[in-house]
């Protein structure tokens, strides 16, 4: 299942990465949402031996790939009030 929901997400960050700025929210989700799954995982992995793998794999990857996001994402742009 999660496999499906990440290929979706992929391809919708693709088609982000044409215009970065107009898509600022799917990328902070996706960051967001990969700092939450990664932190739930390596908890899990505490508790549970089986899962330690994990520990070494998936949780790194998710916290890199969410630190190279925020890195690349495009500043937002500040709306001067008019006065």
């Amino acid at each position: 299942m999660i496999q499906g929901v990440y290929a979706t997400l992929g391809i919708f960050l693709l088609i982000a990465s044409r215009r970065p700025g107009e898509h600022r929210s799917l990328i902070q989700f996706t960051i967001w949402s990969s700092i939450v799954h990664a932190g739930i995982m390596a908890m899990q992995a505490g508790v549970d031996a089986h899962e330690h793998a994990n520990l070494l794999g998936d949780v790194p990857a998710l916290f890199i790939m969410a630190g190279v996001l925020w890195f690349l994402l495009p500043r937002a742009k500040v709306l001067k009030a008019a006065v």
